[in-house]
């Protein structure tokens, strides 16, 4: 399996980190935190550059949105040194679901399992 993972690692970049990326953040990369869903989060020693390496697929909407403003410079402080008060009324950041089977699908959709929602109109026919 070894070997096979490793091969992986060369020529694919959308499940983890690829060897290359492994081998610039171990020479360049201070890890400066991980995010609720194992997300490593670096940036270099002059701290002009961050980057995440994903938990499992590279999926941007997996990133919370706390990271998220860290990683586009919007603030300076990571989450783990500032961390960013949320309100009573805020939801728990979920990722981007479009696409799979947990994606929203409102009443009447082909793709929800009930049958479809009775018509309170009656649909004309040419006589």
């Amino acid at each position: 399996m070894g070997i096979l993972n490793t091969l992986l690692r060369a020529v694919t970049w959308w499940n983890g980190q690829t060897l290359n990326t492994q081998l610039w953040t171990s020479r360049h990369g201070i890890k400066v935190g991980e995010d609720s869903q194992g997300n490593v989060f670096y940036e270099n020693r002059d701290k002009s550059r961050r980057w995440v390496i994903y938990n499992g697929e590279a999926e941007a909407s997996r990133v919370d949105p706390d990271w998220h403003g860290w990683l586009h410079h919007t603030w300076d402080e990571p989450p783990t040194d500032a961390p960013l008060t949320h309100k009573v009324w805020e939801k728990p950041h979920q990722e981007n679901l479009t696409g799979t089977a947990l994606a929203y699908a409102p009443a009447g959709s082909i793709r929800r399992g009930d049958p479809a929602p009775r018509r309170d109109y009656e649909a004309w026919t040419p006589e």
